[in-house]
């Protein structure tokens, strides 16, 4: 057949059948899309990731700091060394050596000369907290003019070579704190400083002011000696020119460059460069390099490293979770895509087999199949790959090309194999049904195969755990689905034996609609495991995702309500107003407000403290009940009367140091002999800590007078309820706020909860994530769709038969719900019970730490969050299959009957 020729058929053909290519490039299109688009996706919130870690951290762990100390200074004239204009040159000289990854915010670097060793101030008229002066660190650097604002005075200026007296300038708050003014004179050892003007930082949380706290601000310092003694603590900015000068005191004068690094631009693909980069800046041949411009001695000192080696633990405990969702929707997809091939096939049988009953070849007509279904679906592969490079923000290209030309090739494919397959032979081949098939040696040995493989996986999983920060491993990643595929193999095995059990009472009844539906269900072509397997996969990756979504949840909730102890909680380190708890307990959603005093109490065995929990016992169970954390009955703290020591409740740490018998504390307001009488590993007031809970009227009977004073009142609010209004909780907590002293703490549940999920990388994994498992439903569902479809004409022709000979269109709708019912309850039954089998032999081996819990790669203060059976992430989706299938059997049946039945039968046609 010559290439003009086949190039007609295949436009012959492709405006002949125009709802199917539409609906193979639509498949392919959109299979493409989530394909190219899923590593693109990783690629964003693990940028996204990188830059929060870097961009998150105090200024002085985003910055690259390289020093030269004075005894490193080799130079003929030591002084020229500090002069502005060599620091100059250098400083030129070390930002050429730095290419992308490593990236330098210009604005904000600082360099110049500085004294490493604290100047005594000796004027007597400084402030002196317990004796000692003030203590100055010497500054003389560069763009000082670009970063401050003069209040008073002016910038200061270069003294004279060998003038013992320079010009200085300090922020206004220093000033304030040290009673400095224009025109004071600080006289340092060997030095004179004049202050020249007082200055305002004009980005005082940039780099340039907040790494060096002591420029912008005075601090109060304790001296080591005995007994300790506080000081302040002050920086003095000179001019450039003056660095010289600083040779000149004690203050061993060191050079400095300070350049903090930009991750504006940072990619996750990057990250491990810059690190590298990083840490031959300090220990390798990038140092040797610096060194050769700033100075032998030269030492380059960082934290970035460190926070990139903390952003890649985290992307490495997060992958293989991410990677089982991978392998889960692209196992649903690629199936899928082998079933639209199969249901074109089977539509095209006919013809394909009259093609080789006259003599066409098995390669000839593989080619054509191959051509007709490439010229649909490589341009739509192609097209929804491009979607995803526009429409995702990524950095890799080369990924997502290849995922989205595969997607193209088995779309291509699938139809010319499948139909190659069938039609080997150029004669009619023998009707294999599901029910009386017979395994080949060849399928029995894949299966076998297979099983190893899936067995392999769950060991190795388990063994290794999904959290151990070794990467993706790909036969872990996909051990759900090798479980899915094992299961759906098996249930193929079983599923002819309850057909024949359930056929051989149904052909005894007289009714034939029983019988009739079980035999067409038994006569589902062998292929009908296609479907199968992908609703099992599915299932299966539904309900494993489910419950890591639940997990996640679950263990949020549990860390905060950890953390809190309540819904919300208000605390101070002096008893709380009277009235707070009456404005507290007005508060929109707060169903309870429950006083708590907390005090610690010192252990006589030389332990940890002790937190002693003294609450009203009734209030305080209902809140122990309602939060979940040590319920107990009120009973158990009842007041026992007389001097008999009182009941508590106390943590199991506890109850291993002191034991059971009656012990002594002794709070504030007066002793107290308690008795242990229950344990309890948690309470609101103080979730996992070593606590005594007590009962505030027992406590109140024994010290009437002392326990009521105002000093010896709660400490403690915790709250419960539903929905309860942050806003107006806050401004309770504001108006009752005294204007001296401590302020109240304001803890709520909810704020706790989604500070556990503020990194990029975790949202954006969990984002990923979720979207993976609905698409692999939604991959799920389609194939159910497929599968009735490839179906829908035998039955419509049955039907049609079937009304012709008097069956009521009642019985019909019942035919076809019996029919379609045993293979949705096998993929919905097995699919539950496969999930449930998956979870609980891949629990032990997934750590949902890394997603759950934020900065907590290998495990929180809650250790291992384990992966947790999920029932609705069970059974929602496998009643979804069983609902789709019926309304899909109900809605042909409805079709069939609005038509004719000279419509759906022919002249030699067979139902």
């Amino acid at each position: 057949m010559s290439a003009l020729t086949r190039t007609g058929l295949l436009a012959v053909r492709l405006r002949t059948a125009r709802g199917a290519a539409l609906a193979l490039g639509a498949l392919v299109l959109v299979t493409a899309f989530l394909a190219a688009a899923f590593p693109r996706g990783v690629d964003a919130y693990e940028t996204r990731g990188v830059r929060h870690a870097l961009g998150a951290a105090p200024p002085e762990q985003q910055t690259l700091e390289i020093s030269v100390a004075r005894g490193d200074v080799r130079a003929a004239d030591p002084a020229a060394a500090y002069r502005a204009a060599e620091l100059n040159r250098q400083d030129r000289a070390i930002r050429r050596q730095f290419d992308a990854p490593l990236r330098i915010s210009g604005g904000q670097t600082l360099y110049g000369v500085r004294t490493a060793k604290a100047l005594n101030a000796r004027d007597p008229w400084l402030p002196r907290p317990d004796g000692p002066g003030p203590a100055v660190s010497l500054y003389a650097v560069a763009d000082l003019a670009r970063h401050a604002t003069p209040t008073r005075g002016r910038l200061p200026r270069g003294a004279a070579s060998g003038a013992r007296t320079v010009e200085a300038a300090v922020t206004v708050s220093t000033a304030r704190t040290l009673g400095l003014r224009v025109g004071s004179q600080l006289h340092l050892e060997g030095l004179t400083v004049r202050i020249c003007g007082l200055l305002t930082p004009r980005e005082p949380d940039g780099p340039y002011w907040a790494v060096d706290p002591l420029m912008a601000a005075a601090r109060q310092d304790v001296s080591a000696s005995t007994p300790p003694q506080r000081y302040w603590r002050a920086g003095l900015l000179l001019s450039p020119q003056d660095g010289p000068a600083l040779t000149a005191t004690q203050g061993e004068p060191e050079k400095f460059w300070r350049y903090p690094v930009d991750a504006g631009a940072l990619t996750a693909q990057e990250a491990p460069r810059l690190r590298d980069r990083l840490v031959s800046l300090e220990h390798g041949a990038a140092l040797a390099k610096v060194r050769g411009v700033a100075g032998g001695g030269a030492l380059a000192d960082s934290a970035v490293d460190g926070l990139l080696d903390g952003f890649a633990r985290m992307r490495a405990a997060v992958a293989p979770v991410i990677a089982v969702a991978a392998f889960g929707i692209g196992t649903v997809a690629g199936i899928v895509l082998l079933m639209s091939g199969a249901l074109a096939a089977a539509r095209r049988s006919p013809e394909l087999a009259l093609l080789r009953a006259r003599g066409a070849s098995l390669a000839g007509l593989t080619g054509q199949l191959a051509a007709e279904a490439g010229a649909v679906a490589l341009p739509a592969a192609a097209a929804g790959g491009g979607l995803a490079l526009l429409v995702v923000p990524g950095e890799r290209v080369l990924p997502s090309l290849l995922a989205a030309a595969g997607t193209g090739l088995l779309g291509t494919l699938a139809l010319p194999l499948r139909a190659a397959a069938a039609h080997r032979r150029p004669r009619p081949a023998a009707r294999a049904d599901l029910a009386t098939a017979r395994p080949s040696r060849r399928r029995t040995v894949a299966e076998l195969t297979v099983l190893v493989l899936a067995a392999g996986a769950v060991v190795a999983l388990r063994r290794r755990s999904t959290a151990a920060g070794g990467g993706v491993d790909a036969l872990v990643s996909a051990a759900p689905v090798l479980i899915g595929v094992i299961a759906a193999l098996v249930l193929l095995r079983l599923y002819p034996l309850p057909l024949r059990l359930a056929a051989r009472p149904a052909a005894r009844t007289t009714g034939l609609t029983g019988f009739l539906a079980l035999a067409r269900a038994g006569r589902a072509p062998a292929t009908a495991g296609l479907p199968l397997l992908a609703l099992l996969v599915a299932l299966t990756t539904a309900s494993f995702g489910g419950s890591v979504l639940a997990g996640i949840a679950t263990a949020r909730d549990r860390a905060a309500l950890t953390a809190v102890g309540a819904e919300a909680r208000v605390s101070a380190d002096k008893p709380l107003p009277a009235a707070l708890r009456r404005a507290v307990a007005a508060v929109p959603g707060v169903d309870d407000a429950v006083p708590v005093r907390l005090s610690v109490q010192a252990a006589d065995d030389g332990g940890p403290p002790l937190y002693l929990v003294i609450a009203d016992a009734p209030a305080y169970s209902r809140l122990a009940r309602a939060t979940g954390l040590g319920a107990f009955s009120a009973a158990q703290l009842a007041d026992p009367g007389g001097d008999r020591p009182l009941p508590a409740i106390v943590s199991p740490r506890v109850l291993a140091r002191f034991g059971r018998a009656p012990m002594a504390l002794q709070p504030e307001f007066g002793q107290l002999v308690i008795r242990p009488t229950a344990v309890r590993t948690d309470t609101p007031a103080q979730p996992g800590g070593d606590f005594v809970l007590l009962n505030a009227r027992s406590v109140a009977r024994l010290h009437p007078d002392t326990y009521a004073e105002p000093a010896n009142g709660p400490t403690l609010l915790l709250l419960s309820g539903h929905s309860l209004d942050a806003g107006a909780l806050r401004a309770a907590v504001r108006a009752h706020t005294p204007s001296a002293g401590p302020p109240l703490r304001l803890a709520l549940r909810s704020a706790e909860r989604a500070a556990l999920a503020d990194s990029p990388l975790q949202q954006g994994a969990e984002r990923l994530y979720t979207a993976a498992v609905v698409a692999g439903a939604g991959f799920a569902l389609l194939a159910l769709l497929l599968s009735l479809l490839q179906a829908a004409p035998q039955r419509t022709q049955l039907l049609a038969g079937l009304r012709t000979m008097g069956l009521p269109p009642g019985h019909g709708r019942r035919l076809m719900v019996l029919e379609a019912l045993p293979q949705a309850l096998l993929a919905a039954g097995g699919g539950a019970l496969v999930g449930a089998v998956t979870i609980r032999l891949l629990s032990a081996g997934t750590d949902l730490a890394p997603l759950a819990l934020s900065g907590t790669p290998g495990g929180g203060p809650l250790g291992a969050v384990r992966l947790r059976t999920d029932a609705a992430s069970l059974l929602l989706p496998s009643a979804g299959v069983v609902v789709l299938a019926l309304v899909v059997a109900l809605a042909q049946a409805w079709l069939s009957e609005r038509r004719r039945e000279s419509a759906e039968l022919r002249m030699g046609e067979r139902p």
